[in-house]
């Protein structure tokens, strides 16, 4: 019985998790890190602005939000990024 409990709490705690979850972004993590990156140039025209990702992430990168309210991750480093930062803007703060 304690054991079907435990499990019952632990699917209750995994769906409040989940629910935080934007389900909407492609490779950007709730905690504004990112662990997967764009592989292609995307167009200066779907992208609305961006932020930096957070200074305690492992890669320093940027995450553009796109129009219909999709993010992604791309390296800074990427040869196609920076023409493009100098025409976008940062994204307001929350």
């Amino acid at each position: 019985m304690k054991l079907l409990t435990m499990a019952l709490a632990c699917l209750l705690l995994a769906g409040m998790w989940l629910r935080d979850v934007d389900g909407r972004s492609m490779l950007v993590s709730s905690s504004n890190c990112c662990f997967k990156f764009a592989d292609k140039k995307i167009s200066q025209q779907q992208i609305q602005c961006y932020k930096h990702t957070s200074s305690t992430c492992s890669r320093r990168s940027l995450i553009l939000k796109l129009k219909g309210g999709r993010e992604t991750c791309v390296m800074q480093s990427a040869p196609w990024v920076k023409p493009h930062l100098k025409t976008m803007k940062p994204c307001p703060p929350k």
